[in-house]
């Protein structure tokens, strides 16, 4: 179960703002996730440092196929993005870094900022507490959810002994 308060964005957040371009090359996974979101909403890593859950919409991650910018999101606090929908690179990114994340039609316009969220992953429900509304988003496969519960994919490999 993940539980947090919701941050919003829209459709078509692209990695280039997700994680602008000047800060691909650093390695310190704690300044990179100084630097989430940093055009849209400067104060986001702030917002986010004790822990959120993103309600976006459509499109989101689109751009480059740059894998710090789900890995920059994490950084920075944030415990699952639910979306409208996803670029396909940025899902997958985002599985491979251990970022929980669902599609949920409808959700953006149902949901609100502030409001607390409870998701329960492998049953794709998300509750908002706020409101008591249900949400039912697209349940990740159990191999996926494997990945994101090891915290990623070379943490899932790791534990497999490098074996698929």
């Amino acid at each position: 179960m993940i539980a947090g308060r919701v941050l919003k964005f829209g459709d078509n957040i692209d990695t280039d703002v997700i994680i602008p371009g000047r800060y691909l090359t650093l390695t310190d996974l704690d300044e990179l996730g100084k630097h989430a979101m940093e055009g849209i909403d400067p104060t986001f890593p702030e917002k986010a440092e004790k822990g959120v859950i993103l309600v976006v919409g459509k499109n989101f991650g689109c751009g480059s196929s740059r894998e710090q910018a789900p890995l920059a999101l994490k950084c920075a606090g944030v415990k699952a993005i639910v979306a409208e929908s996803f670029a396909r690179i940025f899902y997958r990114n985002a599985i491979n870094v251990g970022l929980p994340i669902l599609e949920c039609p409808g959700i953006a316009s149902e949901v609100e900022e502030g409001h607390e969220l409870e998701i329960d992953v492998k049953q794709g429900l998300i509750v908002d507490k706020t409101t008591g509304r249900k949400f039912a988003a697209k349940p990740l496969p159990d191999f996926i959810l494997s990945i994101i519960e090891a915290g990623g994919l070379i943490e899932y490999l790791r534990r497999r002994g490098g074996k698929w």
